[in-house]
């Protein structure tokens, strides 16, 4: 982390502890570091050693460049490729510059609405591939006058900068399942192409996280009209990790087991779904580390 926390941030609920995990991987998630990343001891410091050469070029960049934690995480990202690392960072950077409006000040405790709103959610367990499962319900529980599509992207980078922490899911990567049902007309006219140009040039370009997939689910027919705003933007590859499933629940068990989902997508998980108000609890924890990210970037003129 960049920031000193003289304890780790965890929140007990009942048998159920909802942490941050920035432990060590296990074997299997090292072994896919080592398959689909390149990752080795040798091969990761020399990365890190060339990175950061690289980033010491340039001189309006303030990064954490003593922080090694740090500079992994935009490594692994780019399968230990320093030259496409050090465009990521730059990426990373310039997209906060850009939409500095959503960005300065950004820590947990001044976005309590998004939490308190309770349509974005992590569950606490993994798919069986070890990644994040993010939920974004977009649906009959936005209530769009209280709460805006700048707050629910506010709320969706902090969840993935937190996500971004954990050594587990820089490895294994995030999947995001946006539940749509019940999205009405009124809530479609939310949607802009700068807002949805926003997103993608976020998610293909200035996200340092492996998206895996996301699968949209519950959409009615309305739905293609938010889409058709997006589809001008995405390149094949984002595009291809795009899956529409409808209410065809097998369809999603496809990629995401049963024992990974709640039952309200067909899953058989016998553990209790954190709330927004419970992830808003942890993440309050790391305010100071939200603090410390937004103390890197460009430097302002």
């Amino acid at each position: 982390m960049l920031s000193v926390m003289n304890q780790l941030p965890s929140i007990k609920l009942g048998d159920l502890t909802l942490e941050i995990e920035l432990g060590a991987p296990s074997t299997e998630i090292q072994e896919v570091a080592i398959k689909e990343l390149r990752e080795s001891s040798e091969l990761q410091k020399q990365a890190v050693e060339h990175l950061k050469e690289l980033l010491k070029n340039e001189p309006d960049l303030k990064c954490p460049l003593d922080n090694e934690a740090w500079i992994i995480r935009f490594l692994r990202p780019c399968k230990y490729y320093p030259e496409s690392s050090q465009k990521l960072v730059k990426n990373y950077y310039n997209f906060k510059v850009k939409h500095s409006n959503v960005y300065d000040g950004l820590k947990p405790s001044n976005e309590r609405n998004i939490f308190e709103q309770n349509i974005l959610t992590v569950l606490p367990n993994r798919d069986q591939y070890g990644r994040r499962i993010l939920i974004i319900e977009l649906g009959k529980k936005w209530k769009h006058n209280e709460v805006t599509l700048d707050e629910v992207f506010k709320g969706c980078v902090l969840y993935l900068e937190a996500a971004m922490l954990e050594p587990t899911t820089q490895i294994a990567g995030a999947v995001v399942i946006f539940d749509m049902d019940g999205l009405s007309l009124q809530q479609t006219m939310q949607f802009t192409p700068p807002f949805a140009k926003r997103i993608v040039d976020w998610l293909q370009d200035a996200m340092p996280l492996r998206i895996k997939n996301i699968h949209i689910v519950n959409q009615p027919y309305i739905f293609n009209m938010v889409f058709a705003l997006f589809k001008p933007f995405l390149r094949e590859k984002l595009k291809s990790r795009i899956i529409f499933h409808g209410k065809d629940r097998k369809s999603l068990h496809k990629y995401i087991s049963t024992k990974c989902l709640p039952d309200c997508y067909g899953g058989n998980l016998k553990i209790p779904r954190v709330s927004g108000n419970q992830w808003l609890d942890l993440l309050i924890m790391c305010d100071n580390e939200y603090v410390a990210i937004n103390s890197y970037g460009y430097n302002k003129k």
